[in-house]
């Protein structure tokens, strides 16, 4: 009675939850016999993917390419154009294929219950899911196969925004390594380098626990390693690792999802929604800019164990942020931030934006970032 009592006192605090059933096939092939993909289903990818594994399958399900609405990242007016076109169809299941971007327009493709996506990110109202979602990642970033997150550009207010709502959990994510072989050196670069982010957020986090570490610690290390192995043995050297990358994306992908990210994910908005820069690169402008000025607020909290996690890997003989930053300029160019076509005015504008329309990720930082925090971050980058 002791005990029970004691426990009926304490805090209940969830630990971890992974919502989407994961399986791993070495072929697509042996994914669309396994799951009987057919005429009742939608396949969303894009024409390179659809040309290079998916034509050759002879698959009798329907195909709709993101090429068609548009390049770039996600907004709200191309995921609205794609829904009018099926409204109509009794699909089953949707099966996305690609990176990021077709798995976070295809999360919109199995609900109802709105008119226009704009609503949902604004909360106006509740969606229903009606169809299955199976997310195949071709990419090594963005975890979103895993994930009750999507993210798009928001024409009316010029920025990105997130949601996350339980019917946006694909019921599968399937790793494929075979549609990761042979990924061009920027999208691989900085998908990868966003999944690197997507698990330091979630460890510094304060929803992190000694769960959702064992998916974030053990990312950052496949990642990190993989890309000392890959400058010490060269670029193509990936090929034969990229399972580690596919892996580590997606252990990113479950720490995150329990703990959301913060500041560097917040602040990479505005310059990714106004300027279009890929999101993994225009994550990596801000990321060690905001861990020096947590490292300054708060140097004797979990930032440690950080730290400590990255000089085991890349070694302690240089300040362990321009280590970090030597081994990743080695994959993916950091610029200025006028160079992506930013303003000086820009500066104050971004920032009222970030203060204004992100809270939900601020409130996942280390340390607390005042609003002249982050616009000295913007202006040093500048």
């Amino acid at each position: 009675m002791g005990y029970k009592t004691s426990v009926l006192r304490g805090i209940c605090m969830k630990a971890i939850r992974v919502r989407t059933e994961i399986q791993k096939f070495d072929y697509l092939a042996n994914f669309t016999n396994e799951f009987n993909i057919g005429k009742d289903d939608l396949i969303f990818t894009s024409k390179s993917l659809y040309d290079k594994y998916i034509k050759e399958l002879n698959l009798e399900s329907d195909i709709v390419l993101k090429d068609t609405y548009g390049s770039g990242e996600p907004s709200d007016e191309m995921i609205d154009n794609i829904l009018n076109d099926i409204k109509n169809k009794e699909y089953s299941t949707v099966v996305a294929i690609g990176g990021g971007s077709i798995i976070d327009i295809a999360k919109f493709l199995v609900l109802e219950g709105f008119e226009k996506v704009v609503d949902l990110f604004e909360r106006k109202v509740s969606p229903v899911k009606k169809r299955k979602l199976i997310a195949i990642p071709t990419t090594c970033g963005t975890g979103s196969e895993v994930t009750n997150i999507s993210i798009a550009h928001i024409t009316s207010k010029d920025t990105k925004m997130g949601i996350a709502k339980d019917e946006l959990y694909p019921d599968y994510a399937v790793l494929i390594p075979q549609l990761l072989k042979n990924l061009p050196s920027k999208v691989f670069a900085s998908s990868s380098i966003d999944a690197l982010i997507h698990a330091v957020e979630s460890f510094l986090s304060p929803k992190s626990n000694e769960y959702t570490e064992l998916f974030s610690i053990n990312a950052i290390k496949l990642i990190l390693q993989g890309y000392i192995k890959i400058i010490e043995n060269g670029f193509e050297y990936k090929e034969s690792i990229i399972e580690d990358f596919i892996v580590g994306s997606n252990y990113a992908g479950i720490a995150f999802d329990n703990t959301g990210v913060g500041a560097v994910h917040a602040l990479s908005y505005p310059l990714g929604g106004k300027y279009h820069v890929p999101h993994g690169e225009a994550n990596y402008q801000f990321f060690t800019s905001v861990l020096r000025m947590y490292f300054e607020k708060n140097p004797k909290g979990k930032i440690v164990r950080l730290n400590k996690i990255f000089e085991d890997i890349l070694g302690k003989e240089k300040n362990v942020y321009d280590r970090l930053e030597e081994v990743l300029d080695n994959l993916l160019k950091r610029n200025r931030l006028r160079e992506y076509g930013m303003k000086s005015e820009d500066i104050k504008v971004f920032t009222d934006t970030v203060i204004n329309t992100q809270q939900r990720l601020l409130s996942n930082n280390y340390a607390y970032l005042s609003k002249e925090d982050i616009y000295n971050i913007y202006k040093d980058l500048y």
